[in-house]
């Protein structure tokens, strides 16, 4: 079996953290995972910042999420950051599944690989009406 690149573990790592606190954990902790001016687009709207993205995310309503990831892709960029594409479901309370895609950039601030970008959209927006 070949060896992963580097940027390829960071990103399967990252996507392990953020599904994993984000399911498990409160959602407020996630900012930690935040550059200082990271961006995060939810369903078209647009929060700037940590502390923004932390509330915004700690704000959702539901009471338990699971996220199933069924497809990621990581790739290195031009200005050495990494791009994560995020394909899945996830089951929010008793709710039935519902198809998402998440995609996100890393940059290496010091010694650490925070995101710097997040769009995030539901799979319903891909049938047109």
């Amino acid at each position: 079996m070949a060896q992963k690149e580097l940027w390829q573990t960071i990103g399967e790592s990252f996507i392990q953290e953020y599904y994993n606190q984000f399911d498990n954990t409160n959602r407020m902790g996630l900012g930690n995972l935040y550059s200082g001016q990271a961006c995060l687009t939810w369903e078209g709207m647009a929060f700037q910042g940590k502390e923004a993205i932390s509330t915004k995310l700690a704000s959702l309503p539901f009471k338990r999420i699971k996220h199933i990831i069924t497809e990621k892709d990581c790739q290195p960029t031009v200005d050495h950051c990494i791009l994560i594409m995020v394909f899945g479901q996830l089951q929010v309370d008793d709710d039935p599944p519902m198809a998402f895609h998440q995609v996100f950039m890393l940059k290496l601030e010091g010694s650490t690989w925070a995101c710097t970008n997040d769009v995030f959209r539901l799979g319903i927006h891909n049938i047109a009406v």
